[in-house]
């Protein structure tokens, strides 16, 4: 992989001078630090997928809630192949 560029998308909103500026910022990051921010977003994704199942369900525990999380972010083939499906005991 030396010698090799990776291309990055384009933000359109954004000045190509700053686009190249913040690709050089996250180029220089320490692999822990860019492990850390990966790790600090898909939190955050959770935390919003959770916020809009809990919006839809106002009523559902949290144990309901992460039920219906991984329900939708498995599928339902991979979370029945996990959890079990219907005449699973």
């Amino acid at each position: 992989m030396a010698g090799r560029r990776l291309k990055y998308k384009t933000m359109p909103d954004t000045p190509p001078e700053v686009q190249r500026i913040h690709y050089e910022i996250i180029r220089r990051m320490p692999l822990g630090r860019k492990l850390e921010l990966v790790f600090d977003t898909c939190e955050m994704g959770r935390g919003i997928a959770m916020a809009g199942l809990r919006m839809r369900h106002p009523d559902a525990t949290d144990q309901e809630l992460w039920w219906l999380w991984a329900h939708q972010h498995l599928g339902q083939m991979c979370f029945d192949e996990v959890y079990g499906g219907p005449g699973d005991e």
